[in-house]
């Protein structure tokens, strides 16, 4: 199987694309694909994919490897155009908003202390943002992750304050990965 894209989701049934062919599948059916669909409600499904269970959300991020065997993720447009990635960083569970203008990884402070990042002592220094210029820290995050695709040791910034509510995926992650982008649909795979 080379991709799996969650595209509606009812009380015990969801509808997939499976390698290109749209499935309809109740709570315990398998498609010829080999997807068993385990449960599904209006906020999400669980699959099982060669034994392995996976938690698919509808419209942000559904998990596939390419025929290549590269970890990718596809994210959809929300309805004001801009893509979110359910994710991690340090294994803490966070949603970040995909920003290709960004140099790095932005974080506000309060979520670096949730995290248990010690900004203080990352490097200070002066961004520049749309609202003016902003005082930051330079740090490094042990790992990034969003669906299969994991990264290590990504530079971010850590924004005193409360801004930006949602951590902003920047290009210290983006860059690592080739990106694909068909009108709502955004595509990213984890360069080897």
């Amino acid at each position: 199987m080379e991709k799996i894209i969650l595209l509606a989701l009812f009380k015990d049934k969801a509808i997939f694309q499976i390698d290109g062919a749209r499935r309809v599948l109740q709570n315990g059916q398998v498609s010829p694909e080999g997807v068993k669909l385990i449960s599904a409600n209006t906020e999400e499904a669980t699959v099982e994919i060669a034994g392995k269970r996976e938690v698919l959300k509808l419209g942000v991020v559904t998990t596939s490897f390419t025929s290549t065997g590269q970890p990718s993720v596809t994210l959809w447009a929300d309805g004001s155009g801009f893509f979110h990635a359910e994710g991690s960083i340090n294994n803490v569970p966070v949603k970040f908003l995909v920003d290709t203008g960004a140099n790095t990884i932005a974080i506000n402070s309060d979520l670096a202390r949730r995290i248990g990042i010690d900004y203080t002592k990352g490097q200070a220094g002066i961004a520049t943002t749309a609202s003016g210029h902003i005082r930051i820290y330079g740090v490094v995050l042990n790992a990034v992750k969003i669906g299969e695709i994991v990264l290590h040791n990504v530079n971010a910034g850590v924004i005193e304050g409360r801004q930006p509510e949602t951590p902003l995926l920047g290009m210290s992650f983006l860059g690592g990965l080739e990106m694909r982008r068909d009108g709502n649909r955004m595509e990213l795979i984890k360069r080897y």
